[in-house]
This record gives C-alpha cells, structure tokens and sequence, in this order.
C-alpha cells in the first residue's frame, strides 16, 4: 500500500509548511491510495484514521455521462461530438440534474441529466441572453435562478428553460451567487459589500446586510458566495478571509476562520455549503481543497490538494452537498463502506472539471482497514 500525502501547499503563495505539529495533522489527513480489483481509490483521511470521504470519479465532457456509441451507430451517423465543460464556476444540483455555470461557455450552463445519461448546453439567446454566470441556484418548482456579475442581476428560467423575468440591478453592482430560501433570495453584491434580500413571489428587494462599517466583525469586505440553512446564513468573505455567519434577519453570529496559510485559515475562500449535521464546507481557492468545520468553527477535516491526480483540485470555486441522487454514484463507493451523501467540487481548470466525492461511513460489522 502506498501513502499519498495531500500536497497542502498553496500555488500561488508557498510551498511548504512551517511548523511540525501541521505536518502531522496533514499526515493524518491524508489520503491513501491502494488497488482493489484494480481500481485505484482514494480516502481521506489516511489509515489507520476511520475513512471519511472518499474520491468517487469526475465529470468534464458529455462522454463522461452518455452512453457509449455503438459500433453499429458510428458506422451509420459517425462519431459522436464530445461536448466539454470548459471553465466552471458554480454548480448546483436538483432532482438528478447537475447544473454548471461555464464562465467560458459564451453566456450559458451545462445541464447534466443523470437520469437520462443526458448532456445539453443551455445558452439562451436574443433578449434573454446571459452574459457570465457566475452561480445557480434550482427551487423546488425547478425554477432556475441564474447570477450574473456582467449582467448585474438575477435571471430567472422555469424547468423547460423558458425566460420568466430578472431582477436586481438597481440593488447590485456584482451579484456572485444566489440562494432561495422559504420565501426569500438572497444575494450576495461583492460590489456594494453586502447581500441583498428579494421576495420570491414578487422579486421584490426587501432589505440588505449587514448595515455595519468597515472595521466592524460584521463587515463583509468582498462576499463571494452564500449558503442559507434553516437558521443562518453563511457568507464566504474572500475580502477578509472568513466565512461570515448571520441569522435570516442579517443579524451578526460569528465568523469562521482567518488570513493565513496553516490549515483552518483562508487565502481566497469562495463556495462554501453546510451538511444536515451543520458542518460547513469552504472551498479555498489557493490552498485548492476543501476544509470542513463543525457548527462551533472547529476543523474537522480537509480533503483535496493542488492537482497531482484524481481527487486533488486545480482552482475550485464552487462545493455542494447533495443527499438525494446517491443511486447514480454508489458503483465507485469501496464496498467496504456505505454512502451517506456526495460532494461535488467545480475546477476551474485540469482534467477533472466537477469532482464527485462522497461521505462514507464503514458498513456494519466492517473494521476499518489497517496500513
């Protein structure tokens, strides 16, 4: 069995780590990657540490989902076109589909129908034209909620794709995700330095925060992406360095993290998500992985690296957490586990443009393996 450490070092920055007490957490935390039926796996953290998530496989061209040609159809109608996802940022999913905002896309999102082994370009044209759509968010009536930062609003399409209306740019500058709640959407304006509050029946703009100032723990300096749970709002502040938690009224809880380059600190925090245990979730751009904390602000653990192989990440942007489309991805779970729910990451460059990780628990009479 081989061990692959994490490589924690951070692209831009630094390559290594200063003290010898990180080294050992990032030891612990690393993944291993052995052969089993020759299929290679990656875990994390290392044995003999209980495995918590492991790298399941990643999407980044249509041949990735669809079924493979036929013989027979090739010889007939030729080789089927792959289609790539070129540059995504955010990502979203909702009742099997996978929804990608491509940055490079010319103004549209990759829609991918797990179901249906389908891939499509969604680009609208003429009028309701998106120019770069930074996030997505999908209620449950599959209405689609489209940011974009050119545009300086939200745009919203019902589930066949059909225009419904826009709203926001007399309140935002550059609004970089959207999120729906109840009956609220929230926004966030890294423009104006705040998240804007809409009605989700008349996308009417309600109110905003947080009303503080610059040097205030509440001040949000450049927020970047939000995530909504049934009594706070999460915003990741790539300005500060932390991730910002407020009630729904926009009232100031916490803050989560700080600049800086050992583990449980941020350079560029970006997507961020929290699991039904209130365990967030914050990609960080830089250090290219994904650092979990519990509802206290306490690391847990981190997965991911700068790209060396599957289940590493070359600039992500954006992680979702998603419980109820398990049966398309429990072939790549190691049978010794059981799949509790999967973690999507977009990268925005390398081999592997949205990775798929899942939370796995040891099945029941199964000991964890030993190195």
């Amino acid at each position: 069995m081989n061990i692959k450490l994490i490589n924690m070092s951070f692209r831009y920055h630094f390559r290594f780590l200063i003290v010898t007490v990180v080294l050992l957490f990032v030891a612990s935390c690393s993944p291993r990657i052995y052969n089993q039926s020759s299929k290679e796996v990656v875990i994390y953290p290392a044995p003999p540490d209980t495995a918590r998530i492991q790298y399941l496989t990643s999407i980044s061209d249509s041949k990735d989902v669809m079924p493979k040609q036929s013989a027979f159809a090739k010889s007939i109608v030729g080789e089927e076109k792959s289609l790539p996802i070129i540059k995504p940022y955010g990502i979203f999913m909702r009742n099997g589909k996978l929804y990608v905002c491509d940055v490079s896309l010319g103004g549209g999102l990759e829609i991918i129908d797990f179901e249906n082994k389908a891939f499509n370009y969604f680009v609208p044209k003429a009028q309701y034209r998106l120019k770069l759509p930074l996030n997505c968010y999908v209620d449950a009536n599959n209405q689609l909620y489209v940011a974009d930062i050119s545009l300086q609003k939200i745009v919203v399409f019902n589930g066949e794709g059909k225009y419904i209306t826009s709203f926001g740019k007399k309140e935002n500058t550059k609004p970089t995700d959207v999120f729906v709640y109840g009956n609220k959407i929230y926004v966030p304006d890294s423009g104006n330095n705040r998240v804007n509050v809409y009605n989700k029946n008349t996308y009417a703009f309600e109110y905003y925060f947080p009303k503080s100032e610059k040097g205030d723990d509440s001040f949000l300096y450049k927020p970047t992406n939000i995530f909504v749970s049934d009594d706070k709002v999460y915003v990741s502040d790539m300005g500060h360095a932390n991730v910002k938690v407020y009630t729904h009224k926009g009232e100031y809880l916490m803050s989560i993290g700080k600049y800086g380059k050992n583990i449980g600190e941020f350079v560029r925090p970006k997507g961020i998500a929290v699991d039904r245990e209130s365990n967030l979730y914050v990609v960080d751009a830089s250090f290219e992985n994904v650092q979990i904390f519990n509802k206290d602000g306490k690391l847990l653990l981190f997965f991911g690296g700068s790209y060396e192989g599957p289940g590493d990440m070359w600039l992500p942007t954006k992680v979702i957490i998603d419980y109820d489309n398990l049966k398309y991805f429990e072939e790549y779970v190691d049978p010794k586990f059981d799949l509790e729910y999967l973690i999507f990451v977009a990268n925005q460059f390398g081999p592997d443009k949205v990775s798929v990780y899942g939370r796995i628990v040891p099945k029941k009479g199964k000991t964890k393996s030993k190195s």
